[in-house]
């Protein structure tokens, strides 16, 4: 499980994580609300020591994003280790944790006749579709784990780790592949190319040899 140490910078705070950030984190999360409260300015994130990170840690991490807009305050990810920036890069959630998304102060009251404001209000919608969307393929990933955790008796790291290698092996998003994937279950069936990469990645993820091998070494073949 993930463990973490906090550091006050100003008026953020600086959590450095190590360790695994999976469906266990959230039990990290009522204390660094209680931290994303006393901080001036929000959190910053150092998570290079993350070696292992799936869909259930990252929405954790979304979970205390949301919390921080309803305290007008940020979570930026000021570095992080392949495992982060792999799952950040496949579900597209990277620019939410970025200086760039941080969120406007609450302006004083404006005349009505000044007009909506209407460049925040497409950042707000363009934020909310990624947010949305990061929401939405998540349950897919996991079912799609789940399926390949039944169907081969793979451990839920070694599960992760044969989406990964397959999904940058034959370069397909991740989301677009676990949709494919759970489609077979109703009958669909894979790309040829998929097959092969898929069946590779299972018998690697087999061996005794590579069976604790965590989806960090997929992002490095």
């Amino acid at each position: 499980m993930a463990t973490m140490d906090i550091v006050p910078d100003g008026d953020r705070m600086t959590v450095s994580m190590w360790g695994e950030l999976d469906l266990g984190s959230r039990r990290l999360l009522p204390e660094l609300y209680d931290m994303l409260t006393l901080s001036g300015g929000g959190v910053d994130l150092r998570l290079d020591a993350i070696g292992f990170c799936d869909c259930s840690g990252l929405n954790a991490l979304l979970d205390l994003r949301t919390r921080a807009i309803d305290q007008g305050k940020t979570v930026t990810i000021r570095s992080c280790g392949v495992a982060v920036e792999r799952l950040l890069d496949l579900t597209g959630t990277r620019e939410l944790f970025t200086d760039s998304a941080r969120p406007e102060r609450p302006a004083a009251p404006v005349p009505p006749d000044t007009g909506p404001p209407v460049e925040s209000n497409r950042e707000l919608r363009a934020e909310v579709t990624q947010l949305r969307r990061a929401m939405q393929t998540r349950p897919t990933i996991d079912l799609a784990r789940g399926i390949l955790m039944a169907s081969f008796n793979l451990s839920p790291e070694a599960a992760w780790s044969v989406l990964v290698r397959t999904s940058q092996n034959t370069n397909t998003k991740l989301h677009h592949l676990a949709q494919d994937l759970v489609g077979t279950v109703r009958g669909g069936t894979l790309p040829e190319q998929v097959q092969r990469q898929l069946s590779a990645a299972v018998a690697g993820a087999s061996r005794p040899d590579e069976a604790a091998v965590r989806p960090t070494g997929a992002a490095e073949d």
